[in-house]
């Protein structure tokens, strides 16, 4: 690894993310890498969270050789409780917090969208949903613009934050964030990028895909050619009733008995109530409790097939898990997966589509040993010494680049 500094050298690099959690859930994988680099490297690194964290069981769950005792580690959300409140609605405690940092530090990365540090920074987009900007999360929804009282209260909430509460206190938006050419952007993929800018105009940006935390371990499970799986939490946005349409449709077209697992925590509501009893009629449908570790890569194994419903996924982590499980994914023509698998043959554009792909996989045997051996070379894209490269490109340019 080519080596841009020595501990000599003083420099000092901010990371901010929201929290590291002790379990496993994927979205830490980043944050904790790139501090483990930057370390490495020789820099001395300020790791500024917004809750409580617990950094060191989250660095040995991923096993990241990471120096817990050397991360100067900061909690930038107020402890009171009306403070609180109102930081969830306007970040700007955590923003002032962060300015105070920065002015400290030589370089500033957020591994959790754009934040407002007062100087150029480097911005690692996460989750879209946390933009903080009710329009956009619409946007990329593609839910219908608000009507009548609760359009009101959010104009008027908006008109407060953006017109008034932002400009007094010095905390910029996204969008002049974005506008800033002097700030550098990183999206988890290209799909993200277009609707960043369809929504937001121009801006400059460099796709990262982001760590896949999971590798399968070498294990002896026996593989069912009639199984389709999907790994996930289990809740509306997922579309995993679609899901359900999907594999019905495809028994039908098929004439197989073909058995569809679900395996996640499940939402409690009225959509998994309804989940839950087309499980208890239908023995072709099982529910499994959520699966870590071996359990979870004997799953991915068990299973031939895979579908993904969700349309506004940024890049979908689940996705490269099914590739390298040697599982043939089959997701929407929608959303960053399409990306991820990179073959037009197993993408979707509406259930009966998707059964009909499911129903050819299943019957064309040539044809499905030309998607999974695509599926294989995909797998390798998402591996991760693949990832540590780009992470190390990444890196060179952002500690070797002024802002």
């Amino acid at each position: 690894m080519k080596s841009v500094c020595s501990v000599e050298c003083g420099k000092k690099v901010l990371v901010y993310y929201y929290e590291i959690r002790s379990e496993l859930g994927g979205s830490e994988y980043l944050p904790l890498l790139l501090v483990a680099e930057l370390q490495q490297r020789g820099y001395s690194v300020t790791l500024a969270l917004a809750w409580e964290s617990q950094l060191e069981p989250a660095a040995k769950r991923y096993h990241v050789d990471l120096d817990v005792e050397k991360v100067n580690v900061v909690t930038t959300k107020p402890k009171n409780r009306f403070l609180q409140k109102l930081d969830s609605i306007l970040p700007f405690y955590r923003v002032w917090q962060l300015k105070k940092l920065a002015k400290q530090a030589d370089i500033c990365i957020s591994a959790a969208n754009m934040i407002d540090f007062g100087k150029p920074a480097h911005h690692v987009v996460y989750i879209l949903r946390l933009f903080g900007d009710n329009a956009f999360c619409d946007f990329f929804q593609h839910r219908p613009p608000l009507s009548g009282v609760p359009r009101l209260k959010r104009r008027i909430r908006t008109v407060l934050a953006e017109s008034i509460l932002r400009p007094l206190l010095g905390v910029r938006s996204t969008r002049k964030i974005l506008a800033d050419q002097r700030e550098r952007i990183y999206v988890p993929s290209q799909y993200v990028a277009d609707t960043m800018r369809a929504f937001y105009g121009p801006f400059n940006c460099t796709v990262f895909y982001p760590p896949t935390s999971f590798d399968i371990p070498p294990m002896e499970v026996e593989r069912d050619p009639m199984r389709v799986i999907y790994l996930g939490r289990i809740q509306q946005e997922k579309g995993v009733l679609n899901i359900v349409e999907i594999v019905k449709r495809a028994r039908e077209l098929s004439a197989l008995d073909i058995h569809l697992h679900l395996a996640g925590p499940l939402t409690p509501g009225a959509y998994t109530e309804k989940l839950k009893q087309l499980a208890a009629e239908k023995t072709w449908i099982e529910l499994i409790d959520p699966v870590y570790g071996r359990e979870k890569a004997a799953f991915l194994l068990s299973g031939t097939y895979a579908i993904h419903a969700e349309r506004d996924e940024a890049f979908g982590i689940s996705i490269t898990e099914y590739l390298k499980a040697g599982c043939i994914p089959i997701v929407p023509d929608e959303g960053g997966t399409p990306e991820v698998v990179c073959n037009p043959a197993l993408v979707y554009h509406t259930n009966e589509d998707a059964a009909r792909i499911l129903t050819r996989l299943l019957t064309d045997e040539a044809f499905r040993q030309e998607q999974l051996n695509r599926c294989k070379e995909r797998a390798q894209a998402f591996t991760f010494e693949c990832y540590m490269k780009t992470q190390h490109i990444i890196l060179d340019r952002i500690l070797e680049e002024p802002l």
